[in-house]
């Protein structure tokens, strides 16, 4: 639940919101188009009729223009309307795998390593349920928007998401999301409850020279922990546990178990919190200029020089406890000797940004074009709870993009290099050429990147309070080389895509508490391809395949094949029926699944365990949008029927070692839009 310091903070940037539109209204008394107090544009070619009891209606009243760019980003987009695939709107992706139940630790069956460098506290399992500031929206709407989602699932899960944005004035936008997620699931010990707020507003000021963007995001995670099944067999060969809730697991006591959507306290698991405020403001030196259209003036502006300052504060706090540890359980399958009542193990980390760049624009007509400079300085303090390690860093930043007007050609260039501190010598190198093929029948990208960086702090015997060891002390810089390619036929509804990685000094767990480093050079390679084929008038095929190697024997475990396959049946009827229903399939070849460390919060390296060697994935799903209304109906995990057990499904796929997944599983969702 959210505590009243948020709802506090949230109530005065609302607040923050209005008097920031009173006064651009109030001010701006330049001629241009002119918005009511909804945002709704007026026509200027009638006069002010408020005082009239009779009006005409405006033809702008019921329409909306909407479209956003990514923080950090100058590249627009629209709002997603389709309803083919049901996991563009779901948290996990397809190539995804979670430890049994929504909002456990999840991780992506393609291999995707960290790639920053400088500082990073190490706990990453429940990224994926994040809100974070390089995916935040930031806005541009005609009209208030909102977006309101509901699913519902088996055994009480739910997932509750918002979001509203709307334009307090033409140069003032204000969005806020919300997103909840509970889940109790379907064994002991692995119910969820994560709560995630996100604000922003973006301004510009009345002479278009100033503008700043604020963020603000909350994250809170919590989630069990069981250590998975005592006993894997125990799924299928014992009358007695017909109810997957009644099969012991590896943590927990009785006395915890509950399946009270309610109950959102954690007695053994994982608690992560993490608060982000982010403020940047920019000043533009350059050119004015104004266009006249229907005796309406619009001011322009073109800047040529930028003078840009970002301030960025971010509070962690990662925990795990049990409040009822059983020695016994501790001992069988961790090796572990509990010496208090309580287990707690906590870090706490706080980091201070603050960053000055410089942006030149070479030519007026292109803000795609440009050249920035910028260094930064960082404060960090936390580690083990409540000691505190101190760390300071200095670093460079630039970056070169370069986007045609034409938009054929799209270059970026980007690098990051931390000069002195504890993290002196960690550096990012990027670049990337897209091109746009002929007559608009696709794209091709091409890339290159590389980081060096420094372990994660959770990897540091003396600045963590997890129970990590480190057999050798500190570690080197870790140092990853990505290329990557991909090309893009939308003439022939054909993606295919590629990543070639070079890895040295990797670091990775060995077991449930000793991190080694991998000092032999390694690579993996990545090859994907999308299509979708039309096979009659109204039924399709969409094909999406992965294939993966590495090359020199690595601590890394990777299926070699991932595939889904849905064969759909979709179109438009009833002028404002769109549907799309079908099978779905997930496939992927067995191999060495990662374990998972509950206390430490970290997948597992192992080769020791037999391969999980797990059936198809099939479900089967409705999709159907009625004008703004969506719905997505689903039946998972079909796959799970075992019919030598009296059709009862209970031939569960493994996530990962004794972690089973759910077995026939149900989801509703809907996703409705509001134009007010």
């Amino acid at each position: 639940m959210l505590n009243r310091g948020f709802i506090y903070i949230i109530c005065f940037f609302i607040a923050l919101v209005s008097c920031l539109s009173v006064h651009a209204q109030d001010d701006d008394d330049l001629p241009r188009r002119r918005v009511d107090n909804q945002g709704r544009p007026i026509n200027p070619s009638k006069k002010d009729t408020t005082g009239d009891k009779l009006q005409h209606r405006d033809a702008y009243a019921d329409s909306i223009t909407i479209s956003y760019h990514y923080f950090d980003s100058t590249k627009t987009y629209k709002l997603d309307s389709s309803i083919s695939d049901f996991y563009t709107r779901y948290p996990l992706s397809y190539n995804y795998t979670d430890l049994g139940n929504f909002g456990n630790a999840a991780r992506s069956m393609i291999f995707t390593p960290f790639m920053k460098p400088g500082f990073d506290a190490g706990f990453h399992a429940y990224d994926v349920y994040k809100y974070d500031v390089e995916h935040t929206k930031l806005f541009t709407t005609t009209r208030p928007y909102t977006e309101l989602a509901y699913m519902i699932g088996s055994k009480s899960e739910q997932m509750i998401d918002l979001l509203h944005t709307q334009n307090r004035s033409s140069n003032l936008n204000f969005s806020f999301g919300f997103r909840l997620i509970n889940a109790p699931g379907t064994f002991k010990n692995q119910n969820t409850n994560h709560n995630n707020i996100r604000i922003a507003i973006g301004y510009t000021g009345k002479s278009k020279r100033y503008n700043n963007t604020f963020i603000f995001i909350n994250n809170k995670m919590q989630s069990s922990e069981n250590g998975g099944v005592q006993d894997d067999k125990a799924l299928v060969d014992n009358e007695s546990f017909s109810d997957p809730f009644r099969i012991p697991t590896r943590l927990g006591t009785a006395s915890q178990f509950t399946r009270n959507p309610f109950s959102t306290k954690i007695i053994t698991g994982n608690e992560y919190k993490q608060n982000i405020l982010l403020f940047r403001q920019q000043y533009d030196l350059g050119q004015k200029d104004s266009l006249v259209t229907d005796s309406v003036t619009y001011r322009l502006f073109y800047p040529r020089i930028r003078f840009q300052h970002t301030i960025d504060y971010r509070r962690e706090n990662y925990l795990f406890q049990d409040l009822e540890p059983v020695d016994s359980l501790y001992l069988k399958y961790y090796n572990f000797t509990i010496t208090n009542d309580t287990i707690s193990f906590r870090d706490q980390w706080n980091k201070l940004t603050n960053e000055f760049a410089l942006i030149s624009f070479p030519e007026k007509n292109n803000q795609n074009q440009f050249l920035k400079l910028g260094a930064g300085y960082e404060m960090i303090a936390g580690g083990y709870y409540p000691y505190k390690t101190k760390y300071n860093n200095v670093y460079f930043t630039g970056e070169y993009r370069n986007r045609t007007r034409n938009k054929k050609w799209d270059l970026v260039l980007s690098g990051r290099l931390y000069s002195a501190g504890t993290y002196a010598g960690d550096y990012e190198a990027y670049a990337s050429l897209e091109r746009l093929l002929n007559n608009n029948k696709g794209n091709l990208l091409l890339g290159f990147q590389n980081v060096n960086r420094s372990q994660s702090a959770i990897f540091s015997n003396n600045v963590t309070a997890f129970p990590i060891i480190t057999d050798g002390g500190s570690f080197n810089k870790e140092n990853i080389s990505k290329a990557f390619a991909a090309i893009n036929f939308s003439s022939l509804n054909l993606s295919l895509a590629g990543n070639y990685y070079i890895i040295s000094n990797y670091v990775y767990m060995d077991d449930f508490f000793h991190a080694k480093q991998e000092s032999a050079l390694f690579n993996v390679l990545h090859v994907g391809a999308q299509k979708k084929i039309q096979l009659r008038r109204h039924w399709f095929w969409y094909i999406e395949a992965h294939f993966q190697q590495t090359a020199g024997n690595p601590p890394v475990n990777v299926p070699a094949l991932l595939t889904r396959h849905r064969f759909a049946f979709e179109g438009n009827f009833f002028t404002n029926l769109f549907l799309s229903t079908g099978i779905e399939v997930r496939y992927n070849t067995p191999y060495h699944a990662d374990n998972y460390s509950p206390f430490t919060g970290q997948f597992v390296f192992q080769d020791n365990f037999s391969t999980i060697a797990n059936r198809p994935g099939i479900n089967a799903y409705f999709n159907f949008r009625i004008k703004s209304f969506k719905g997505f109906i689903r039946v998972e995990n079909i796959n799970s029927l075992n019919i030598s057990d009296g059709f009862k499904f209970t031939k569960n796929n493994f996530a990962a070692p004794h972690y089973p997944q759910r077995p026939f599983w149900f989801r509703l969702g809907i996703w409705w839009n509001f134009v007010n």
